[in-house]
C-alpha cells in the first residue's frame, strides 16, 4: 500500500467506514540524507512537520498519507542553505499534495480525455479531481520535441467556427501532430518553415495562403494536394453534377419499381410502387422549389453585375453560405434529398411480412402485433403505410381486407433508390 516501502515506514493505519477513507501514518526511513544544494550528507535533525498526501484509492476507500517529514541541518558551513527539508523523489514532489503515482494516473486521464471527460472517468474510479487540476498537470508537462518532418501536412481547424481558425501541422510519415499555429496566414506558416528547415514535401489544400507560405518558407519543397481534399473536391463535383440530373434519377427509380420481381420459387411477383407524397405536400414542395430557383437566378444576376457574395446576401436577405453555395454552379440543382432515402426500420422484417401478406394475412394491425413480439421498435404507421402500398399493387381499394378472389403475390424492388448523394 505504500508508494515506496524502502523509504517509508508504516506507523499506524486507520480505517473510517463512515467517510470511506483509509489514513496511513508513515515516516521516512533514512537516517542520513544529502543536502539538496551542496549534496553533503548529514545526520543532524532540526525539527519535524506533517504533510498530507492523497494516494491511489483502495477499492471504494480513499487513501490519505499522513507523512512525517524531517528538517535537517546542513554540515557544510559554506553552503547557503543552513536548514533543508528531506526530499522523497520516489514518493512525492516538493510542495505536492498527492503522491507521484496518483499524479501519473491523473496525467494519463488528462492526456487521454482532457478536463471534463477526465473528471467524469476519475469519479468512476473514485479519484475526486477537478477539471482545472487535470489541465494544470497537462500544462506543467514539458512540450515533446519532434524532429523536423520530411513530409508535412498543413490544414486549418476551427477554434470558433466561421470566426477564428488556426493551423495544424502533421508529420504524415509518423502520423502525429507537430505544431499548432494561432492563425492560418501565409506569414505564420512561412515563419515556422524557416525555423524548421528540412521539409521536402508539403501536402495542403487549395488555400492560396498556405501555398504562398510554403513558397516563401520552404521554396525547395514540393507542394502537393492531399488525398482528403482531392476526394472532397471530387465528391462535391459529382454531387453537384448528379443534383442537376435528379429528374433523370427519379425516372430510373420509377422504371425499376415497374419491373416484375422474380421470387425464389420461380414465380413472378407484382412490384410494389414507391412511396409518394400526398398531393398537397407535393404542391407545397413545388412552390418552395420555385421560390428557391428564383432566388438562385437573382444571385447570379447580381453576381454578373459585379456584386460580392456578402453584398448579395445582405441585399436578398439570405445567409452568406447559401449565396456561396449558389455561386458554385450557374445551373440550379434543386433541393438536396436525404442520402438514406429508402432506408427504414421495417426493412429487416419486410421479407417475412411479404411472405405472410402473400399467404393471406391482410390485417396491418395483426402484422404489427406480430412484429412487436419479434423485436420491432417502430410504430404502427410504418406498417400501415406499407400495407396500403401492397394493396395498391394488388389492385385493391384502400382499407379492403377480405378479397373474394386470389390475389397476385407482391414483392419489394431489390434495388435501393438512386439518389445524388448515395450513388
Amino acid at each position: 500500500m505504500l508508494p515506496d516501502a524502502t523509504r517509508l515506514r508504516l506507523e499506524a493505519c486507520e480505517v473510517d467506514e463512515t467517510t470511506a477513507q483509509i489514513t496511513l501514518r508513515v515516516c521516512a526511513r533514512p537516517t542520513s540524507v544529502p543536502c539538496p544544494l551542496c549534496t553533503t550528507p548529514t545526520q543532524r535533525i532540526h525539527s519535524h512537520y506533517e504533510r498530507t498526501l492523497a494516494d491511489l484509492p483502495w477499492a471504494q476507500y480513499r487513501v490519505r498519507l499522513q507523512l512525517r517529514v524531517r528538517k535537517w541541518f546542513c554540515r557544510n558551513r559554506r553552503c547557503h542553505r543552513r536548514i533543508f527539508t528531506e526530499r522523497l523523489p520516489t514518493v512525492a514532489a516538493p510542495w505536492a499534495r498527492c503522491t507521484l503515482r496518483l499524479a501519473q494516473r491523473l496525467m494519463a486521464l488528462g492526456v487521454a480525455l482532457g478536463g471534463t471527460a477526465g473528471v467524469r472517468l476519475g469519479h468512476q474510479w473514485d479519484q475526486v479531481v477537478s477539471r482545472n487540476t487535470l489541465l494544470r498537470l497537462l500544462r506543467r508537462q514539458p512540450a515533446p520535441s519532434f524532429p523536423t518532418p520530411t513530409v508535412l501536412g498543413v490544414d486549418d481547424f476551427a477554434l470558433r467556427k466561421r470566426q477564428t481558425y488556426g493551423t495544424v501541422l502533421i508529420d504524415l510519415e509518423r502520423r502525429s501532430p507537430v505544431a499548432l499555429l494561432p492563425d492560418r496566414t501565409a506569414d505564420t506558416v512561412a515563419q515556422w518553415l524557416r525555423e524548421h528547415p528540412g521539409v521536402k514535401v508539403i501536402a495542403r489544400d487549395r488555400s492560396t495562403a498556405y501555398a504562398e507560405g510554403a513558397r516563401h518558407g520552404a521554396p525547395a519543397a514540393t507542394q502537393v494536394a492531399d488525398r482528403f481534399h482531392l476526394l472532397q473536391n471530387l465528391r462535391e463535383a459529382l454531387d453537384q453534377g448528379f443534383l442537376t440530373h435528379e429528374q433523370t434519377l427519379d425516372a430510373v427509380n420509377a422504371l425499376m419499381h415497374q419491373q416484375p420481381v422474380a421470387l425464389a420459387d420461380g414465380a413472378v411477383a407484382v412490384p410494389v410502387p414507391s412511396h409518394d407524397m400526398p398531393l398537397p405536400a407535393q404542391q407545397r414542395a413545388a412552390q418552395r422549389q420555385a421560390r428557391r430557383q428564383a432566388l438562385h437566378t437573382q444571385v447570379w444576376a447580381l453576381h454578373r453585375q459585379g456584386w460580392t457574395a456578402p453584398a448579395i446576401a445582405q441585399n436578398l436577405g439570405m445567409s452568406l453560405r447559401t449565396v456561396q453555395r449558389d455561386l458554385r454552379s450557374a445551373t440550379f440543382a434543386g433541393r438536396r434529398r436525404r442520402s438514406d432515402r429508402g432506408d427504414s426500420v421495417l426493412n429487416p422484417y419486410k421479407p417475412s411480412l411479404l411472405e405472410r401478406w402473400n399467404a393471406g394475412c391482410y390485417n396491418a394491425m395483426r402484422l404489427f402485433r406480430d412484429l412487436r413480439q419479434r423485436g420491432y421498435a417502430g410504430g404502427y404507421g410504418v406498417v400501415a403505410a406499407s400495407a396500403r402500398r401492397w394493396r395498391q399493387a394488388q389492385g385493391l381499394p384502400p382499407g379492403h381486407r377480405r378479397p373474394r378472389q386470389p390475389l397476385p403475390a407482391v414483392a419489394e424492388s431489390p434495388c435501393q433508390p438512386l439518389t445524388p448523394r448515395s450513388r
